[in-house]
């Protein structure tokens, strides 16, 4: 990748919607709100909502291949649990978010929590149409709610690594939570 000078940092070539600040890449970064010996914990809570969900699009294909029930109850348990521990996330994301005031500044940090808000809010819808009968929601809406909260966490995933390797939010670092 082309890579061109800004100021004396080398930046990749970074299309116009993403937003950058030559301060940021100088700044030690900072520190998120929710840690354990300074380690952040949001990016660690991220990979069991990721994981369930996509693992229940997963399921739900191979249900909508096999109609073998035992796939529809996967995608069930597999919802139920990327419902539970988004839940988790959301909430030490969103403490990150109203405490950290760069991250509001971003249009990266409000594009991550509407998308994200919008999977957990998928994803309940999800689990109460299967409730009592998981099999009968997969084909056509299940199947379709799996595969949209799958393009939005992929999505959701890119503006979270912006506000975290472009904008150094949630880092180790003793930088400012207002300005760099």
């Amino acid at each position: 990748m082309e890579t061109q000078q800004t100021r004396g940092t080398p930046y990749p070539n970074i299309p116009p919607v993403i937003e950058s600040d030559d301060r940021e890449y100088r700044d030690p970064g900072v520190p998120s709100t929710v840690a354990i010996a300074g380690h952040p914990l949001h990016p660690l809570s991220v990979i069991f909502p990721i994981g369930s969900l996509a693992g229940a699009l997963v399921t739900d294909v191979v249900y909508w291949f096999t109609s073998d029930p035992f796939w529809a109850r996967a995608s069930f348990w597999l919802i139920i649990a990327g419902l539970v521990t988004g839940l988790v996330a959301a909430i030490i994301g969103m403490s990150d978010f109203l405490q950290i005031e760069r991250v509001r500044k971003r249009s990266a940090g409000w594009a991550h929590m509407v998308l994200n808000v919008s999977i957990l809010v998928l994803t309940a819808i999800n689990l109460y149409l299967r409730w009592g009968n998981y099999e009968a929601a997969i084909l056509p809406w299940g199947l379709v709610i799996s595969l949209i909260v799958g393009t939005l966490t992929s999505v959701s995933g890119w503006f979270g690594a912006e506000l975290s390797y472009r904008h150094k939010i949630g880092v180790v670092g003793p930088g400012s939570r207002i300005q760099p």
